[in-house]
């Protein structure tokens, strides 16, 4: 199913890990142990963005930190975009992120 999203403009490639990281399935133009590289890349990284939340959470006193809906990290030519336990690379020139996170969005529910 997550193979669907290599036909969105931009997406090079993209992966499931599972919550403890574990490289899961990926399908692209990296290797598979650049799949499962950006897998753990990923779950760390979520790791930190929840953490980052929950602070955020108490400090403000504010409803709506946690979870994070998912995060972004751009470059200047690439962008990985994440949303539950699916992670992709997108080519900035050439993609949509808010056409990314959604579609992630709607995959992470199947």
């Amino acid at each position: 199913m997550i193979r669907r999203l290599l036909a969105i403009d931009g997406v090079m490639a993209v992966c499931r890990f599972r919550d403890d990281g574990a490289f899961v399935e990926g399908y692209g133009v990296m290797s598979d142990e650049e799949l499962g590289a950006l897998a753990h890349f990923a779950h760390e990284y979520k790791r930190i963005v929840q953490g980052n939340a929950d602070q955020l959470s108490m400090f403000t006193g504010l409803n709506g930190w946690t979870p994070p809906g998912g995060w972004i990290v751009r470059g200047d030519q690439m962008s990985v975009c994440s949303v539950a336990n699916l992670v992709c690379t997108v080519e900035n020139a050439d993609g949509n992120l808010s056409e990314v996170m959604g579609s992630l969005i709607e995959a992470s529910q199947y």
